[in-house]
């Protein structure tokens, strides 16, 4: 009798977790994968030092040629869109090896096995990638600001956030390099190769510029819709012609890595692990 009354009890099955509950446990698990890696502590680097360190040469090279003069009409533009080119790769990078990474030790499998849905695996490293940059995109951008601002004191045109559009400029500015970090992260999901997608990666930042050599128009028609030219029109303080209005730059720059993102989701839902 006793045996038959254990024998239901054994055969319970284990309350399954709740949805948030594994949603805040799958956003830790990708957390401690992305700050355990060695590779993203360089990369953050990289970007950090090509970041503040090309916002200073910017602005020390335009007080000495601008001395006793105004500076440009748009110099924040002039400064950050200098060196955005140079941290995006860094930051790209890190959302490459973010995916890429457990694709060359295995390590992905066993993802894929403890979550087998496989697009919110994707969804939470996009969040965790996406977040991190932002918040270190943001440091950087006001770090740039503050170092260019002190370098250029006393001219005519010196740097204030108390400027109408400096602020949004200043945080355009940090979120271009989160969705470059994004841009990563999809294109690391599609090609699942270190090399191959870190290669990709100037492919669909720079290549896409080479439009600029066209005649006009077709040079703004078609540049507007890069990634680069859309955040330099967001980090400028008057709207450049011939590129779109601010409110759809921002949406062409975050049009990007969400259709990466939802091919590289479709993708990885079909393909083996």
């Amino acid at each position: 009798m006793a045996a038959m009354d254990v024998a239901p009890v054994s055969r319970r099955r284990r309350p399954v977790p709740s949805l948030g509950l594994r949603a805040r446990g799958l956003l830790a698990s990708e957390w401690t994968k992305l700050r355990s890696v060695r590779s993203t502590f360089w990369a953050l680097v990289v970007a950090g030092v090509t970041a503040v360190g090309g916002s200073g040469v910017v602005a020390i090279s335009m007080a000495l040629s601008q001395r006793g003069s105004a500076l440009p009409r748009d110099p924040l533009a002039s400064i950050f869109f200098a060196w955005l080119e140079y941290p995006v790769l860094g930051v790209g990078i890190l959302g490459v090896l973010a995916f890429t990474s457990e694709c060359s030790t295995g390590q992905i499998r066993t993802t894929f096995s403890a979550v087998p849905q496989r697009t919110a695996v994707l969804v939470a490293k996009a969040s965790v990638v996406g977040g991190a940059v932002l918040v270190l995109g943001e440091a950087l951008a006001f770090a740039s600001f503050f170092l260019s601002q002190a370098v250029l004191a006393g001219h005519a045109s010196q740097l204030s956030l108390s400027r109408p559009g400096e602020v949004r400029a200043v945080l355009a500015a940090g979120l271009s390099l989160a969705v470059v970090a994004l841009v990563g992260l999809g294109l690391g999901a599609l090609v699942r190769h270190t090399a191959g997608a870190v290669a990709a990666i100037p492919a669909v930042l720079y290549l896409p510029l080479l439009v600029l050599s066209l005649p006009s128009p077709w040079a703004d028609r078609i540049g507007r819709y890069t990634i680069l030219m859309s955040a330099y029109q967001l980090v400028s303080l008057h709207r450049q012609p011939g590129l779109l209005s601010p409110a759809l730059s921002l949406v062409v720059l975050v049009a990007w890595p969400a259709l990466l993102l939802a091919v590289a989701a479709i993708a990885t839902s079909r393909r083996d692990a």
